[in-house]
């Protein structure tokens, strides 16, 4: 296993990059799919699409998922860590943080909130809460919409991007 920058060099320990690894029973490909197949195996290297980082004895910790990341003002931005924040708060049951288009950074944070049952609190309330608490500016929500359920697929995986766009069309 390597964990690698975007110009397939490795990473030094500490730096975030995708997770990719090799094997014997590394998978043949996609189904039918050998566009999606080209992108995520290269040279033997399954490209996993997780971003992590290896500290310095050699322990993997995970950061993301690439597709996930918001890039606000050329700022690399991961939802999970404005995730772990939101999920402190009593009231939330479930939260998916997501980028949507934004006119002056590119992209800006949004999230979605499923609450606890009998919990009593709004968007803007919550909004303020995360955002006195995530480590950076950057990290700030743009906005946060709570919602009754996440759309989700067979697998009962939430679909963040569903979310995205619904956001997005509503927002204009």
């Amino acid at each position: 296993m390597r964990i690698v920058r975007e110009d397939g060099s490795d990473a030094p320990a500490g730096e975030v990059g995708e997770i990719v690894g090799r094997g014997p029973s590394l998978m043949g490909g996609y189904y039918g799919r050998p566009d999606l197949t080209e992108q995520a195996i290269r040279d033997g290297w399954l490209f996993t699409g997780d971003l992590g980082y290896r500290d310095g004895e050699g322990y993997l910790y995970l950061v993301d998922r690439k597709k996930d990341m918001i890039d606000s003002g050329g700022v690399k931005v991961y939802p999970k860590d404005i995730e772990e924040v939101a999920a402190r708060h009593p009231a939330v049951r479930e939260v998916a943080v997501f980028g949507v288009a934004h006119e002056k950074w590119g992209e800006t944070p949004v999230a979605a909130v499923v609450l606890n049952s009998g919990a009593s609190i709004t968007a803007a309330e919550l909004r303020d809460w995360i955002n006195e608490r995530v480590g950076a500016r950057y990290q700030r929500l743009h906005a946060l919409q709570i919602m009754d359920d996440f759309p989700r697929n067979a697998a009962g995986k939430t679909l963040k991007r569903e979310m995205r766009d619904a956001y997005q069309a509503a927002a204009g």
